[in-house]
């Protein structure tokens, strides 16, 4: 079901983030303006024999999506020393939802860095030894939260393992955070965003919800807000893993941040609640990174059923009643991040069914499966829409209200991390490699 509450006159946001230099080319999660939006001219057929530059092994596991200076490639990745079968299975016995989890004896958390031009490896970068982590969900690993270059640094973030700051000329470690500390149950996957001189994350756990912000010149703690609203009554129910936005409104900068049961505003240069916005149903584990448009902001509410609200910024306390512009509950992400293009708007389900809905009033306009799963966020590029699926295939589309698909790609792996782009080259990290995909002439 849709429910509509359309003011008449909608005022348009843009999004106001703090970019990198012109030579970062895609510098955070989703690229300079958090929407997967590139003006590159991308392959739109590619194979394991055809349109690849070169493609390399990556050691460990990580979902984190690369990013992308003038001549660089970072990402980061995990490395696992594995527990004995016994004292694996003793130790997860003990857990609740152990059979969902994992567990491993300890962790290398890594930034690697990788030649743009030839793949080659020239940074590997040991930023936190973990000697006894968490468990985490069978689906994710240590190394999920993508990190942000600005300015000639990179900066990496780890959940609560904590943070750190790397020159990204050489590799070395300017600063590390490790003071805030909560239970992620699943493990880490908040990605941070900069904006101005500060790194703004979230960290939503079972035991602890907040939004915290580090300084960039040495990592100190600028300040933390806890979550305000009420939330389930049952921890598990209390995590969440989003990814916050920044907007510009005509009452100034909002920093908007999707959490567990509500969805919130705050201003990013001190961290006070400005509003918050109930889902209005379950709505926990929250992924997917909102995406801002035509005077709203869309923000899906992942587990157990998704629900995606288009809510209108710019109030004041409890807005749930006020600035909910529509929802929708049907096939509604999970994980993957929305596509907004035009007035419409592309919403993939976990399960492969694409929606195309009309992003002003919500009303579906097309419904297509596209097959497969999906975790991995879209890429937008002219008329044409990537999606990246779980099992390494690539289905493009093309913008427009009516369904046409140009053209399935494969790769030998799948997708759990979301694409980069530089230039006119895909960069591709999927489970097991890394890709420069281009057009070869």
């Amino acid at each position: 079901m849709t429910r509509i509450y359309i003011q008449p006159l909608l005022i348009a946001l843009a999004l106001s983030v703090s970019l990198s230099p012109a030579s970062a080319q895609w510098n955070r999660f989703r690229g300079p303006l958090g929407n997967g939006v590139t003006t590159g001219s991308v392959p739109l057929t590619w194979s394991e024999s055809a349109n690849v530059a070169w493609k390399i092994p990556v050691p460990g596991r990580g979902h984190s999506s690369p990013v992308i200076d003038s001549n660089k490639i970072w990402l980061t990745t995990a490395i696992t020393q594995p527990l004995s079968a016994e004292e694996k299975a003793e130790r997860l016995s003990k857990l609740k939802d152990g059979k969902s989890l994992d567990l491993v004896g300890s962790v290398s958390l890594r930034a690697l860095a990788f030649d743009l031009s030839t793949g080659k490896q020239v940074h590997d970068v040991e930023v936190f030894k973990l000697e006894t982590p968490e468990p985490i969900h069978l689906t994710n690993t240590y190394a999920s939260p993508t990190p942000v270059l600005h300015e000639g640094r990179l900066y990496v973030h780890f959940g609560t393992y904590g943070a750190a700051c790397l020159s990204a000329a050489n590799g070395e470690v300017v600063w590390r955070f490790s003071d805030l500390k909560v239970d992620h149950q699943n493990g880490p996957g908040s990605s941070p965003i900069v904006w101005n001189d500060l790194l703004i994350t979230h960290y939503d756990g079972t035991d602890a919800q907040c939004i915290a912000a580090l300084r960039l010149q040495d990592g100190s703690l600028a300040w933390r807000t806890d979550r305000s609203g009420e939330m389930n009554a049952t921890p598990e129910l209390q995590k969440a893993y989003g990814t916050p936005t920044i907007v510009q409104t005509e009452s100034g900068v909002e920093l908007i941040s999707p959490a567990a049961d509500w969805v919130y505003a705050y201003n990013p240069q001190n961290g006070s609640e400005l509003w918050k916005a109930k889902y209005g149903k379950l709505g926990f584990s929250t992924v997917p990174c909102p995406v801002v448009g035509h005077g709203m902001v869309y923000v899906c509410t992942s587990f157990m059923q998704s629900r995606l609200l288009a809510v209108k910024p710019g109030g004041k306390g409890d807005v749930t009643e006020s600035h909910i512009a529509w929802t929708s509950d049907s096939n509604i992400p999970q994980k993957p991040s929305l596509a907004l293009h035009g007035k419409e708007l592309y919403v993939l389900s976990d399960a492969g069914i694409l929606s195309c809905l009309d992003a002003i009033d919500g009303k579906e306009i097309w419904r297509h499966r596209i097959g497969g799963k999906y975790a991995a966020s879209p890429i937008i590029a002219g008329d044409r829409i990537y999606f990246f699926s779980q099992e390494g295939k690539t289905t493009v589309v093309q913008a427009g209200r009516e369904f046409k698909e140009l053209a399935v790609n494969e790769l030998d792996a799948g997708f759990n991390a979301s694409a980069a782009v530089a230039g006119d080259a895909f960069i591709l990290r999927t489970d097991s490699h890394l890709y420069r995909v281009e057009e070869r002439k």
